[in-house]
This record gives C-alpha cells, structure tokens and sequence, in this order.
C-alpha cells in the first residue's frame, strides 16, 4: 500500500474523484461512533470514521485500518451498506477547485469493552443516535432505505417524483 505525495494527490484531487471509505461503527445501545474533524472536508463537525482507500488495499482492508487509525478499536465484522458522494469546495489542501469523493459506507460491529484512542485527524468523540444530517447514505439494497438515514426514502423518491 503506498501513500501519494501531496504534490501528486492534489493534482490527482483537480480532476478526479477519491475512493474513500465511511463507517457506522456501532456500541452494543445501536449507537454511532461520530469524531469531530480537524481536517477538510468537514472540519469541525461531526462525521464517521472513514477515509481514502490506499492502492493494494482491499475496501474492506481500509475499513478495518481506517478504524484502528483513528480510534484504536478493533473490529469483529464490517458490511457494506451503500454509498456516499461528496462534492464540496473545502478541500484538505484549500486549493481552488471542487474536492470529490465517493464513499463506500459500512456497518461494523466492534469487540466489547474498548476504549476510544484518537489520532491527530479529530478533535473528540462521541456515541449517538443520530448521523450527520448531510450524510446521505444510498442503500445498496432499498429494503435498507431509511434505515441509517432518517430522510433516505424521501430523498430517494423525490428525485425520482414516486414518493411513497
């Protein structure tokens, strides 16, 4: 697995988008693990963990370093959901073009009685009921709309004028 220099990455942000990943990491209440950023996109708010996918590394080998990265816990299975796309003017470099990402969102389920350990990349942590109301997840399977996000099956629908 490499990382790319920044002089690469930011020419590859200007006319691509990244392949990131998002987890819902859930506590044994159903609630979700949210850091608050540091970093662009997103800086100071509160979102899920998640991140870019690294050549050679599987989506399911980023999830799992992903969570370990940033909070130290480890984890006994992860699925994926759907997906979530991002296009914003913030980007992690503050250059003058739009930033891009399409995220593959999963559930994981970690080992009981962990303790949360941050990285440089958050400011906090917490567990909650609610996700991020911009975080419109789009279900693989729609017998999963409006199940991680409340909004979800009227977003779904009214796109396509079939509100149900």
């Amino acid at each position: 697995m490499s990382i790319i220099p920044t002089e690469k990455y930011t020419e590859i942000i200007s006319v691509l988008p990244i392949l990131c990943v998002d987890v819902l990491i859930q506590n044994t209440q159903g609630e979700y693990l949210l850091v608050k950023r540091i970093n662009e996109p997103k800086k100071g708010q509160w979102w899920p963990v998640g991140g870019r996918v690294l050549k050679g590394e599987t989506i399911e080998q980023a999830v799992i370093r992903k969570i370990k990265e940033e909070t130290n816990l480890n984890v006994k299975t992860v699925q994926p959901i759907g997906y979530f796309e991002l296009i914003t003017d913030a980007n992690p470099f503050h250059l003058p073009f739009q930033y891009h990402t399409v995220s593959i969102v999963f559930v994981a389920d970690i080992e009981d009685c962990q303790k949360v350990k941050l990285d440089k990349q958050s400011a906090e942590w917490k567990y909650t009921k609610q996700l991020p109301v911009d975080f419109h997840i789009k279900p693989f399977n729609l017998q999963d709309l409006g199940k991680f996000s409340p909004n979800a099956r009227a977003m779904f629908y009214e796109g396509r004028g079939k509100e149900k």
